[in-house]
């Protein structure tokens, strides 16, 4: 311990002027590691966690932090923030920041920045910030010292949320420092947000009406943007007795229990989504982008509805683009619908097709194995153990494409690097989810968190398991070892080019879990997998199952 005198009470600055208006807009949540160039500014933070106003993580590597500032985003629709130092701490969260700009995420970065008295000549660690979060931030803009300060602040927040994406704030460090006027108060949302419940224009409800109504197998599809909307889009399929396909974004939207539940679009999907796209004569698109990942073709007629204009036919023209939020619209549709509804009843054939994909998945399941585990196994139970209300962040490459395919949803909110496809996001982004489940009020209090990741994946931000046991969270990463990297060993050996650079040399992941302080268990056979997992999930405190898998068998 420090034997240092307690620092003096000092007045207030233009730190806690920002900091203070970003509590007000409902930023509870902090991200990042503390610097020489950011102390005052975290400082003022401090402040607001000692009063009990918000939470700062600290974090081992500025991108985890901006990570799992996105996954929070992503999984409440609130913004968070994101804190560095000037230089390689505010470079560090580009990645993570563009996870959030390329799926709609609100965060706000808040980066320290050099004393604006030795700008442009190239001091240590001046990197030009603006410019290099030009792309990715929709809002960015230094605070200087004749600034409006808690006007800045508002703007930021105000971006942030209304154009869901990146806001950034770079703060010299002489201008963190300033007293703040005795005037100044903090800024707050009241009167800045208009309410965002936008009815579309009557003609285009009347048209999407008009083509269901002459459709006899219609099919709806929903994405990440119709994950606070559900509710209304469930009565419409009911209504329509229609199937329900998600994006891979948009897993866990509908229970996999659910009788017009299809499964996942694409590439890390089923059988069963695929071949009730191909039958359908009329899609419904409700939050959806149409990547390519999703095999969605303009082949048939297409009815798309999202608040934001320029997803509409963003790729390619559709024949009803429906400007307007989407739990409002879905709400529309069914009324003007009214029960005058001729389609197929298609819940039989749902019914027929799940059968026989569980069917599949069970001789799957009963595939001998010839090194680790199979997916099918592990994903199996994983369904079974994981609790129906559990926050689950999901990595990129074969466990994920695994995980789309054999992991049943019930009420399990998912999360994923979707349009970035960045390795090394769930355990951040895990961190991030974790927070949400502490706030008070939350949607998700009390949830468990489990990270879905490879070895690939975890290696990347596998000191972040520190900050998972130093925070006392319980969140449970279960980490499938294949030894390599899975997925692109399979890209070369399908496109017939040599094995190269994908096999991984490991260390003992369940040990290095233990050597954190956290419960690490290895598992490499099937009969210890159900309970090493129920043994971790149970576990008060951070957990990591190591599970050697199969690598051919995914």
């Amino acid at each position: 311990m420090s034997n240092s005198p307690a620092p003096a009470p000092r007045g207030r600055l233009v730190s806690d002027l920002l900091v203070e208006t970003l509590v007000n807009w409902g930023v509870q949540a902090f991200f990042g590691m503390v610097g020489h160039s950011n102390l005052a500014l975290a400082d003022a933070v401090r402040k607001e966690v000692a009063a009990g106003r918000a939470r700062f993580v600290a974090i081992r590597h500025e991108g985890a932090a901006s990570f799992a500032a996105s996954a929070y985003g992503k999984l409440t629709g609130r913004l968070s923030a994101c804190l560095t130092i000037a230089g390689p701490g505010a470079t560090n969260l580009l990645t993570g920041l563009w996870d959030a700009h390329m799926d709609r995420s609100p965060v706000l970065a808040l980066t320290g920045q050099v004393e604006t008295q030795v700008l442009g000549p190239g001091a240590f660690q001046e990197v030009d910030l603006q410019a290099a979060f030009g792309r990715v931030a929709k809002w960015s803009q230094p605070v200087l010292s004749d600034s409006k300060h808690a006007e800045l602040a508002n703007l930021a927040c105000k971006s942030a949320l209304v154009n869901r994406g990146v806001s950034h704030l770079i703060i010299p460090d002489e201008v963190q420092k300033l007293p703040c006027p005795d005037e100044a108060s903090a800024g707050r949302p009241a009167g800045r947000i208009p309410g965002q419940r936008i009815a579309p224009p009557s003609e285009s409800v009347a048209q999407a009406v008009a083509l269901l109504r002459k459709s006899r197998r219609p099919a709806i599809i929903v994405g990440h943007g119709a994950r606070f909307e559900m509710a209304a889009v469930l009565e419409l399929a009911e209504l329509l007795a229609c199937p329900v396909l998600t994006t891979f974004k948009g897993k866990g939207l509908i229970p996999d229990t659910h009788p017009l539940a299809c499964g996942v679009l694409g590439r890390s999907g089923t059988a069963v989504a695929g071949a009730l796209l191909k039958d359908a004569d009329c899609l419904l698109a409700f939050g959806v982008s149409f990547s390519a990942h999703t095999g969605i073709k303009p082949d048939k007629p297409i009815i798309q509805v999202d608040l934001d204009p320029m997803t509409l036919g963003k790729f390619h023209a559709v024949e009803v683009p429906v400007w307007g939020e989407i739990g409002v619209t879905a709400g529309l549709m069914k009324d003007a619908l009214d029960a005058r509804v001729e389609a197929e009843d298609q819940r039989p054939a749902i019914g027929a097709r799940q059968k026989a994909w569980r069917s599949e998945k069970e001789r799957r399941r009963a595939r001998p194995s010839r090194g680790g585990i199979s997916s099918a196994v592990i994903f199996d139970a994983l369904s079974r153990l994981v609790p129906e209300d559990a926050v689950i962040t999901v990595d990129v490459g074969d466990n994920a494409y695994s995980f789309g395919r054999y992991f049943e949803c019930a009420r399990q909110a998912v999360l994923l690097s979707g349009y970035l496809g960045s390795i090394g996001f769930a355990l951040p982004a895990a961190l991030g989810a974790w927070v949400a489940t502490r706030e008070e009020n939350s949607h998700f209090r009390d949830r468990k968190v489990v990270a879905v990741c490879g070895d690939g994946g975890f290696a990347q931000y596998m000191a972040e398991l520190t900050t998972a046991v130093q925070l006392g969270t319980n969140i449970t990463t279960v980490l499938l070892n294949n030894s390599q990297l899975g997925k692109i060993t399979k890209e070369q050996r399908s496109g017939q080019w040599e094995i190269w650079q994908t096999a991984l040399h490991n260390p003992d992941f369940a040990r290095f879990a233990s050597l954190c302080g956290a419960l690490g268990i290895r598992v490499e056979a099937g009969s210890e997998l159900e309970t090493a997992l129920a043994r971790a999930l149970a576990h008060n405190g951070a957990s990591l199952v190591e599970i050697m898998s199969d690598p051919e068998q995914t």
